[in-house]
């Protein structure tokens, strides 16, 4: 729903909102602090307007992203692994977002990030991790170390570790799948550590030398052998427990006191080294 506030349109956004979508002022409040509502001022700029009191102007756009159901989700919480002041390293349960839609954001990593450190630090995601997975996410805290995380990523100098189980036995035990997606160039290499014939299921590590979407998810769907717990992709590989795809090791030197900083995930006991 959208207003165009008037002249003559008096009241704060809360009530505004409440009155033109017919909703108790309590769930626009709850709307707002979770996201849901974002704000064009009428020189341009959007963001999430959150407080319930705010007094929006004539020529002030009013958006509401409303879904109960969304809404209601209570999100699985991140925890925080490394704090380097500049940036942070963060283990991201399965089934939150890295970052948040029009429908609001109380769902995504990066809004947990920022109560975490009380709205007193800027959270820039220097690279994705899909909703589904859990592993571990960089999110800087200043423009310059995003622009210097990005760059080692661009150069390779992130040594991101992936655990994966997939349907069926790997064949051969070490390889690299170069099979192009969304026709660009898409490297995956993979190295098979553990096979169950009870299952039939493979557990193998993982790297990628390009970062397509769903990449390795779509890329061993395309082996024959797609992810365990996978919604999207694959057939005969659903479960239970969640998709089985861990981003479970970085490495890297920090861009601000050049020292080598090691932070893994040992997914089976949940233990964590750096």
């Amino acid at each position: 729903m959208r207003i165009t506030v008037a002249p003559e349109d008096a009241g704060t956004a809360c009530e505004l909102i409440a009155a033109r979508a017919g909703l108790a002022k309590s769930r626009v409040k709850d709307a707002m602090c979770k996201g849901a509502v974002w704000l064009t001022g009428k020189r341009g700029g959007r963001k999430r307007l959150r407080k319930a009191t705010a007094q929006p102007g004539p020529g002030d756009i009013l958006d509401l992203f409303y879904d109960a159901r969304l809404l209601a989700i209570k999100p699985p919480v991140a925890q925080c692994l490394h704090d380097a002041g500049q940036y942070s390293v963060w283990l991201k349960p399965a089934g939150l977002l890295a970052q948040g839609t029009d429908y609001g954001d109380h769902c995504s990593l990066v809004r947990q990030v920022e109560v975490y450190f009380r709205m007193k630090r800027p959270v820039l995601p220097v690279h994705r991790l899909d909703r589904e997975a859990a592993g571990l996410m960089i999110l800087a805290h200043a423009k310059a170390a995003a622009a210097k995380l990005s760059k080692l990523l661009q150069d390779n100098g992130i040594d991101k570790q992936y655990r994966v189980t997939v349907l069926g036995r790997l064949s051969p035990e070490e390889g690299v799948i170069d099979l192009p997606l969304d026709n660009k160039p898409a490297l995956t290499r993979y190295t098979l550590t553990a096979y169950d014939p009870a299952s039939d299921t493979s557990v193998a590590e993982v790297t990628l030398k390009t970062g397509r979407l769903h990449q390795i998810r779509r890329h061993f769907a395309l082996l024959g052998h797609p992810v365990l717990g996978d919604p999207r992709y694959g057939q005969g590989n659903k479960n239970s427990t969640g998709m089985e795809l861990v981003a479970h090791r970085l490495v890297f030197r920090c861009p601000v006191t050049r020292k080598e900083v090691r932070i893994s995930l040992d997914a089976q006991e949940g233990k964590i080294i750096s």
